[in-house]
């Protein structure tokens, strides 16, 4: 099961400093706008896309970078 993490400020988790920050994810800086906002990695581990929440899972966008 899964714990409660900090997804932004000094507790942050690790797994957001990687989705947010390029130095890290070598992809781009986002900021944690809103909940369900999603981060797309492909078979190798690496970040290649992140929508905002009001993008919804099944949308063309979310699609094409699935199929990419």
């Amino acid at each position: 099961m899964a714990a409660k993490i900090s997804v932004k400020g000094k507790e942050m988790a690790a797994i957001y400093h990687w989705l947010t920050e390029k130095e890290y994810n070598h992809f781009a800086d986002s900021d944690i706008k809103w909940n369900f906002q999603k981060y797309l990695i492909n078979e190798k581990g690496e970040l290649v896309n992140m929508f905002l929440s009001g993008v919804k899972p099944d949308s063309p966008e979310v699609i094409a970078a699935i199929e990419k």
